[in-house]
């Protein structure tokens, strides 16, 4: 978030292929069913110690039920192309082989890909093998496959003390071809996973739209992990600790905290059940990380390029990605297209940027602080000229449209809010006229404002209609983007999976009348605002059709209880030439 941040199952056969229609089971009955299907035995949550809670108490600590050796961190693929997708496992050779740890000897995998869950038509297959030197992490980016198709995938150990085990079982979806025609995308959009401020439900939601086909593909926009140490962001948690305890640094740090996260039963399963379009934010390596440093980092945590190094390593080897550190590209800005109808390119925009306004900075006249860096600015708009489809989505990590807070400033009783939501709010001194000096929020393309403008110019220089798809902001938010006063398009900002919101930040109950009231505040100073929550957790499903874009906020219960419901809450649709409706 670019505010304030501080330094069950039992053995079962065969899976069954995935209803194509949505099933209605209840939570608990569905992590069983689901866990099962993916082959995922064992993945439970125990929950020790203290009893369970609402948000008024310390919750029960929890630990995962870890699936058998040797695929204790279950199966992931992403970035669906027409023609290929990029599989993903790890291998766990013996119990010394920890994440991070180093040790394991290689493991040989026989991985397939089929038309149907019980394999009786293989697609296609092949042969790979693990190593230490990639922490046991497996890659496969399988070519070939058919456009717009669903596919079932496996991995089997070949030799060793683990021959003839199976993977979970993993679903996954092609893209349509480029150019075709095509009525319908419907993606999840998620950010911010905070292991030890609650448990996982949003993404156990995800995964049953997944395997029961509502879903195409998920875009993660960054916070996939935090760096954080034990105890140190936990919001009203924590519910379950952190590993390794300390803030992550080192490699093998950045290693053990994605094995950790990677234990957890509803994570591994919405991986299992759809394709994932990932980014990275800041949390993935420290706390407002820019080009050459970090908010949360000092010269007692040694160099930042190693320790920057280090986390992408991690990253790239953990996640589904198909760009690679060892690529010819070497970065991971990257563009999909589904057929006629969108193409979604995903920006960096930790890697190349200028250093923000930090808290107190003040803008001077003609700044020019990038966010893209000149060579992804320059693919981005290239990128844009070249696309012929109707609709661009971008993937952002950081809000894009601007955030007055106005009053929220001004009123004592709503400066916490304020507060919140921004990494450079001014001194209460300040009196209005100057608050739209300075970027309230730095660390937001608020404090990159002139290359903001830039790309908004070239958005409607070319007569693109935009979807910003945006994460890390742990609040839920709608804007309109214009271009010389005309909607060209709009802005979906998804909440937090499970990390602090504004409610736990300033510690008001969700619900609260001074959140109403700021809400309302920034509706007044946000002409180009259409929905903002404070105080939700969850995710969004955007729907893409050929006039319309609808977003829908999809709401967990309570981040604290292990198998909370989640529920729609907020539905609107942008239409080209009308704008938001209800």
């Amino acid at each position: 978030m670019t505010g304030y941040e501080p330094r069950q199952t039992v053995p079962q056969p065969a899976p069954q292929p995935a209803p194509q229609t949505r099933r209605h089971v209840s939570r608990r009955t569905f992590l069983r069913a689901t866990a099962v299907t993916t082959g995922a035995a064992g993945a439970g949550i125990t929950v020790t110690a203290r009893a369970q809670s609402s948000q008024t108490a310390a919750p029960a600590l929890a630990e995962m039920d870890l699936l058998p050796l040797p695929f204790v961190h279950g199966v992931a693929s992403g970035d669906p192309l027409p023609d290929s997708v990029v599989l993903w496992t790890r291998v766990t050779p013996d119990e010394s082989a920890t994440p991070g740890s180093g040790l394991g000897a290689p493991t040989r995998l026989r991985w397939e890909v089929a038309l149907d869950p019980g394999f009786g038509r293989v697609v296609q297959a092949g042969e790979v093998d693990s190593s230490a030197e990639t922490d046991h992490t497996i890659h496969v980016d399988v070519r070939g496959l058919g456009a717009g198709t669903v596919y079932f995938y496996r991995f089997t150990v070949i030799g060793g003390p683990h021959a003839g085990a199976v993977s979970p079982l993993g679903r996954t979806k092609t893209a349509p071809p480029a150019g075709a025609p095509l009525a319908r995308q419907r993606w999840a959009v998620a950010s911010c996973a905070n292991w030890e401020a609650g448990f996982f439900s949003a993404y156990a939601d995800m995964a049953e739209r997944g395997w029961a086909g509502d879903l195409d593909l998920t875009v993660f926009l960054g916070d996939y992990i935090y760096e954080y140490a034990q105890y140190e962001y936990a919001g009203y948690g924590p519910v379950r600790l952190h590993a390794p305890a300390h803030e992550i640094v080192s490699l093998a740090d950045y290693r053990t905290r994605y094995g950790r996260y990677r234990t957890d039963p509803a994570l591994q399963n919405a991986h299992a059940a759809l394709p994932w379009i990932v980014v990275w934010d800041d949390h993935e390596v420290a706390n407002n990380n820019w080009r050459d440093g970090a908010d949360n980092h000092d010269a007692s945590e040694g160099d930042f390029y190693t320790r920057r190094d280090a986390a992408i390593r991690a990253y790239y080897e953990w996640m589904p990605v198909r760009t690679t550190q060892g690529s010819q590209e070497g970065h991971i800005y990257r563009s999909f297209t589904f057929g006629d109808l969108v193409e979604l390119t995903i920006m960096d925009l930790r890697t190349f940027r200028d250093v923000e306004f930090w808290r107190g900075g003040s803008r001077q006249p003609g700044d020019a602080r990038t966010m893209l860096g000149s060579e992804q600015y320059n693919w981005l708009i290239g990128t844009l000229e070249r696309s012929r489809t109707k609709w661009n989505a971008l993937g952002n990590s950081v809000m894009f449209s601007p955030m007055r807070l106005g009053a929220v400033v001004q009123n004592p009783a709503t400066r916490p809010v304020a507060k919140a939501l921004s990494s450079n709010i001014l001194s209460s001194s300040v009196q209005a006229p100057g608050i739209d000096e300075v970027p309230l929020n730095g660390d937001q393309w608020d404090g990159y404002d002139f290359e903001r403008r830039r790309l908004i110019n070239e958005l409607g220089r070319l007569g693109k209609h935009p979807i910003f798809l945006t994460g890390d902001i742990h609040s839920e938010w709608a804007h309109t983007i214009t271009h010389n006063d005309t909607q060209i398009g709009c802005e979906v900002v998804c909440t937090s999976i499970t990390a602090p919101n504004v409610s736990e930040s300033t510690k008001l109950r969700p619900g609260h009348p001074l959140l109403r009231t700021a809400e309302g505040y920034m509706r007044s100073a946000n002409p180009q605002l259409r929905h903002c929550a404070l105080d939700t957790h969850g995710y969004s499903v955007v729907t893409i059709t050929d006039a319309e874009v609808m977003a829908e906020w999809m709401r967990v219960d309570d981040i604290l209880a292990p198998l909370s419901p989640v529920r729609p809450a907020v539905a609107l649709t942008w239409r080209k030439s009308v704008g938001f409706t209800a």
